[in-house]
Parts: structure tokens; sequence; C-alpha cells
């Protein structure tokens, strides 16, 4: 694990996956900009113990460190030298999810992050046509260490957990930004 944070020149956003390199793609625009978007929404209606990062590597285990589109972590974990946080530091990962990356971010992804203890997880579905954006939430299942389904989200996202939040994820609201 402290090899990816030590070796040179890799390219931004390279992720640690059951031991292999990943190389992650150029973002679409969209996709940035729901990035962007979320991270802005939850920012503003995040409590003052908790703190939003965008692609921010979090360390599962010796050979898994992933970077999340979005992360919600806790407060006083948060500081400037920080390159990295651990699953432990995480209340909330969210993938928004990209041609290349969608059966990581569908399937590989939430199994670790679920088996790493990490207790909600946002997966964003960028559709290609003019329907609009759909977030599917879940919440961590403590008995199973799975994540259930909590929500599927058009238009608006509102849920109460990890805290109140209520943003409009329509396309209007995406290509303002």
């Amino acid at each position: 694990m402290e090899d990816l944070f030590t070796l040179p020149d890799l390219p931004p956003h390279t992720e640690l996956l059951d031991g292999s390199l990943i190389f992650v793609s150029p973002q679409r625009d969209p996709h940035s900009v729901m990035i962007d978007l979320l991270v802005a929404g939850l920012r503003r209606t995040a409590p003052p113990k908790l703190r939003v990062r965008r692609e921010m590597t979090v360390v599962l285990d010796e050979g898994n460190g992933p970077v999340p589109d979005v992360i919600v972590l806790h407060a006083e974990v948060v500081s400037r030298e920080r390159t990295r946080y651990e699953a432990t530091d995480v209340v909330l990962a969210i993938e928004v999810i990209s041609p290349e990356s969608r059966r990581r971010d569908e399937q590989y992804k939430p199994r670790k992050y679920a088996a790493s203890g990490i207790p909600h997880f946002w997966l964003v579905e960028m559709p290609t046509d003019d329907t609009h954006p759909v977030v599917r939430t879940y919440e961590l299942d403590p008995v199973s260490d799975t994540y259930s389904l909590t929500g599927i989200h058009h238009k608006r996202l509102q849920v109460p957990a990890p805290f109140d939040v209520d943003l409009d994820i329509t396309w209007d609201a995406v290509d303002s930004l």
C-alpha cells in the first residue's frame, strides 16, 4: 500500500484494487460536473462534525486503496497534510458511474466498501439520453456486511442519512454549473 503513495509519476487518481494498480480514464464533463454538484450540496448541508472531499484515496486494507468520486468523513481526521483516509474515517462513499468503470463502480467497489465497514454508499448513474441522473442510496447491514438499498432517486435526492440532504439532481441543475 505504501508504494501507491511513493511511486513517482503515477497518473492522478490511480487506484489500488486487489493489489493491482488501476489507471483511471479521463472523466467526461457531465461526470465531473455531477461530482461538483454533489460536493457543493453536501458541503452546504453537512453537519459541522463531517467534511466532504472529492477523489481522495481510501485505504480499505493492504491491497485496496480505491479513489471514490466523493467521500464524507469525520471532521476530526481532516488535515492539510493528508493524502489518504482510512475506511473507518469515512461515513459515505459515492461513485459516479462512467462507462469505463461501470463494473468496478456497480459491483466491485460496493462490496469492498461494505466489507470495510463504510456505513453509507451512493451510486450515481449518468444516462446518455435525456432522462435525468439517478442516485441509488444504500446503507450497510452490519449483520451481513453488505449494503441494502434505501432509495432510488430521480430529479431530487432527499435522504435523512447520513444527514439530511435535499439536492436537485436534474440535468438543469448539472448543466447550470
